[in-house]
């Protein structure tokens, strides 16, 4: 059964320059695409009590508290059902975040990347460091005990101390979550087309990232990239769990099968009904998932699970793997994870692990 919904708000008022996820600044059509999505929920979702609704975006602050009550009242939840919004440092207001919070969102992710006002105006964010310090403000005003910041590491002119500085910073603000994301430049950004000059090298990147783990010692590294309070939600993909996804360019997974939507505004507007692909996983497939996503947890993998659910002898069938990477690897008492070692190279480990 599902328990889980991603709704995609796919607007934005400006485009950083780092980002290629699918959003658009066509905030005029937000009242047609709001319609369509109703008719996509109504259409699919099977009435199930969800654990964990999540707004992400694009920006979904930009959806106003009336329309955020409009899609809640879609779903049956209950009160310790985790909610969460991605929201934008900028513009938040006391209000806004009070409206929020009554009307049952318990969660909030903000945006951060940094509290370095230059790096901030360099990578295209609209909103500065005294916002972030003011929205988390306002969130505690509001009731709100779990908050998330985002940081982005490797930016332009970045060095491992001004990260670490961030950091620190953020623990200060006493916030429950942090999440720590290094900078891709993949191709639809803008930052591919013009690239940035200083920016960190993969070295660096990764004393970053060591550095990070070292700062937050004190916060639960339950993922690879996330710290403090887990997300319920997030957890719940990487235990390779069902989810609904819906809205333009989002992604589900329900029964053995992962769709997702068209990246295409106005084509979804005009057929929010229909899923622009759907494939259904192979057991080795699902396997290989189950074994990808559950590496990402610091818990590791769940061996005799694994081995019980694909009926598989998992030492032997990834024995050559196992042994190659030894190095990279830990025992816990149910199966293996990553070392810190591990964890710097583990997109190379994963890799092998796909057939």
């Amino acid at each position: 059964m599902v328990k889980s919904a991603y709704i995609h708000i796919p607007f934005c008022k400006s485009k950083c320059k780092y980002c290629s996820f699918i959003s658009f600044p066509k905030l005029e059509l937000k009242e047609q695409y709001l319609d369509a999505l109703i008719k996509e929920i109504k259409y699919y979702y099977k009435s199930e009590t969800l654990d964990t609704i999540y707004f992400g975006g694009g920006t979904p602050s930009l959806l106003t508290p009336e329309e955020f009550k409009i899609l809640l009242n879609l779903f049956n939840y209950k009160d310790e059902t985790e909610i969460t919004a991605e929201l934008n440092p900028d513009g938040l207001t006391r209000n806004y975040l009070k409206e929020l919070k009554s009307i049952g969102i318990n969660r909030i992710s903000l945006g951060c990347q940094t509290f370095n006002d230059n790096i901030l105006q360099l990578i295209g964010r609209r909103h500065n460091s005294q916002q972030v310090e003011d929205a988390v403000k306002f969130a505690k005003n509001a009731g709100f005990d779990n908050i998330s910041l985002d940081f982005i590491y490797g930016l332009p002119n970045q060095t491992t101390e001004m990260f670490a500085a961030d950091l620190k910073h953020a623990i200060s603000l006493d916030v429950q979550h942090i999440s720590l994301y290094g900078l891709k430049i993949d191709e639809g950004c803008y930052f591919y087309a013009h690239m940035p000059e200083n920016l960190p090298d993969e070295d660096i990147q990764a004393e970053m990232y060591l550095k990070a783990i070292e700062i937050l010692k004190n916060f639960n590294h339950y993922e690879i990239s996330n710290f403090g309070k887990p997300s319920r939600h997030n957890l719940n993909y990487w235990n390779n769990n069902d989810y609904y996804g819906f809205g333009a360019a989002a992604h589900g997974y329900t029964g053995s099968i992962r769709y997702s939507n068209t990246e295409k505004l106005e084509e979804y507007i005009q057929n929010p009904q229909k899923h622009f692909l759907e494939h259904t996983l192979t057991k080795q497939e699902q396997l290989e998932e189950e074994i990808f996503l559950a590496f990402r947890k610091t818990d590791g993998i769940d061996i005799p699970h694994i081995e019980h659910k694909f009926n598989i002898n998992f030492d032997k069938k990834y024995s050559k793997i196992l042994k190659k990477y030894s190095d990279f690897l830990e025992k816990t008492p149910h199966g293996c994870r990553f070392n810190t070692k591990g964890i710097l190279i583990s997109n190379t480990i994963l890799c092998e692990f796909l057939q």
